[in-house]
């Protein structure tokens, strides 16, 4: 295993100060990710994690490590670097989330229109080859490294990762990887479905985007269905869709839900020898 990769379970052993509302049912697990956490997030990110503090939720919040956004690298923000130290501390998990979350050219046509479709043309991850992606992941973590980082799972941007890519992720000894529709463990070699919900700021369902996040939350804890919701910085710039959001955890807690790490998640996972299905 790569040295940079952190071991697993010191985020199992911690949780949040304060019991979340809905503890005592028969629970359910879902997990609350914080994307796109950069200097240049730093104000929308900490934004985030302050609201799920409130709420005893522990988050994985997803890392880019390079220059983003006109912002710097990690490691050139200490206040960042800090603040990341400090929630981890309190039970949040830390991921790698590509590199620079930028696009890359190549690969085929079809390739380059999901990215389009799904990630807005950042998926950095989805057209690679294995020796790319392996060279981009090390230089991920190099990165965190320099920021007393460690990390076991990876989050591509826009969820979307190449055949090469994943075989990079399991060389490299991470953990688990997370797609739209599920969490691969990849020290079992397996998968459960967990879809992600999420928002699309700017788009012309926006509004409609925004109900149905809260709405399938509903359906999902009536069928006690593992799920993930899924923040964005961008989602504080548009009206609705910070309070949609908050709305879907609070009914997840509400309803029984268990709020998880991924790290935390695929850990019970192996524990149990349950979860994941091959």
């Amino acid at each position: 295993m790569d040295g940079r990769l952190r071991r697993t379970g010191r985020a199992l052993r911690r949780g949040p100060r304060c019991r979340p509302p809905g503890a005592g049912r028969v629970s359910f697990p879902f997990v609350v990710s914080v994307h796109d956490v950069a200097p240049a997030t730093a104000d929308e990110a900490a934004g985030w994690v302050a609201d799920l503090d409130a709420r005893g939720v522990p988050a994985t919040l997803l890392v880019i490590p390079g220059p983003y956004a006109g912002g710097p690298a990690l490691p050139d923000d200490a206040e960042l670097v800090a603040f990341l130290h400090r929630a981890e501390h309190r039970g949040h998990e830390l991921s790698l989330h590509g590199f620079r979350h930028a696009g890359r050219p190549g690969g085929p046509a079809w390739r380059r229109a999901v990215n389009l479709a799904v990630a807005r043309g950042a998926g950095e991850f989805w057209s690679l080859t294995e020796p790319q992606a392996r060279s981009l992941l090390r230089a991920g973590l190099d990165v965190l490294a320099d920021a007393d980082i460690g990390v076991v799972g990876f989050t591509p941007p826009g969820w979307l990762a190449s055949p090469g890519a994943r075989r990079a992720l399991a060389g490299l000894g991470f953990r688990y990887w997370t797609s739209q529709l599920a969490v691969h463990d990849l020290s079992r070699g397996r998968s459960g479905r967990m879809p992600a919900l999420s928002h699309r700021p700017g788009g012309a369902g926006e509004q409609a985007g925004a109900r149905l996040m809260v709405g399938a939350t509903r359906a999902f804890t009536r069928t006690r269905t593992p799920f993930r919701i899924a923040l964005h910085p961008a989602d504080l710039a548009r009206p609705g869709l910070r309070s949609a959001a908050l709305a879907a955890i609070d009914h997840a807690l509400a309803a029984g839900g268990r709020p998880v790490t991924y790290e935390a998640l695929v850990t019970r996972w192996a524990a149990r020898g349950a979860g994941p299905t091959p």
